[in-house]
């Protein structure tokens, strides 16, 4: 399995086009070398700007992007895979993710879509989102390029550990989004508690536990200092004691629970 540089910076919920372009600018900048964008997201032009606009080598950036559920008819992954690639302005996409197995998402005739995208060249890795393990099942069964990555929302308060597990059985990079859960996890009092004895920022914490699980989180953040802390955190170590209190977490929480969800 390739590498998948850790965090990676994702691209979501930015206000506007500028504060995405200007965030991702800084990342690279910063030494971070794994975007996510999708075309829900409608940030793909904004990172593809960054991407010409940034002094880093667009071959030592990991470029990563998701077809809408409503675009996941076969012809409309070829039409609209290749439209995100010109918004992105690359020859070729790193990892095209399915976003949701939903709307007009069926394997036997989206995935095959995603294979001739990775043979035309267009694509180099294919990924999955918001698959459940009978999914996994499924697609890994019908594509004939590996599963590269399968992105889900993980922390503490929803560690995943079904699909953790899955992911290392396959051998695919399981990504992280939502590491903070929108705020929740970093009020919770073990995590606050686990950051105040350790010296660190709660999302300090929550990267650590992250990397200490082998996932690979994707952040979204803006300004320096904030984008600096959470590739600061690549070097944190957390003592065992501290990651067997936050895996000890019993609440459980979704921020990202839409009602077409797989698992709903």
């Amino acid at each position: 399995m390739d590498d998948l540089p850790s965090p990676g910076l994702g691209t979501s919920g930015y206000d506007g086009h500028d504060e995405c372009a200007d965030s991702v600018r800084t990342a690279l900048d910063l030494g971070y070398r794994h975007v996510d964008t999708a075309q829900m997201y409608d940030t793909e032009e904004a990172v593809g700007e960054a991407l010409a606009d940034s002094d880093v080598d667009r071959e030592a950036v990991f470029v990563a992007t998701k077809i809408l559920p409503e675009n996941l008819a076969h012809d409309d992954v070829l039409e609209t895979g290749r439209a995100s690639a010109d918004r992105l302005g690359v020859d070729t996409i790193d990892l095209l993710y399915v976003h949701w197995p939903t709307d007009a998402y069926d394997a036997e005739d989206t995935l095959p879509a995603f294979d001739r995208l990775v043979d035309e060249g267009l694509v180099d890795h294919v990924g999955l989102s918001n698959f459940t393990p009978e999914l996994l099942d499924e697609a890994r069964d019908v594509l004939d390029a590996p599963v590269f990555a399968h992105q889900v929302e993980c922390h503490p308060l929803l560690p995943q550990d079904d699909l953790r597990e899955y992911a290392r059985e396959d051998d695919h990079h399981l990504v992280a989004y939502g590491p903070f859960a929108r705020g929740a996890v970093t009020d919770d009092e073990t995590v606050t508690s686990v950051a105040e004895e350790q010296g660190l920022s709660v999302q300090e914490v929550l990267l650590a536990w992250q990397f200490s699980k082998g996932n690979v989180p994707i952040p979204k953040a803006t300004g320096e200092d904030h984008l600096r802390s959470n590739l600061d955190a690549r070097d944190v170590d957390l003592p065992r004691e501290a990651i067997d209190r936050l895996d000890a977490i019993e609440e459980r929480t979704r921020r990202f629970d839409p009602d077409h969800a797989p698992w709903n």
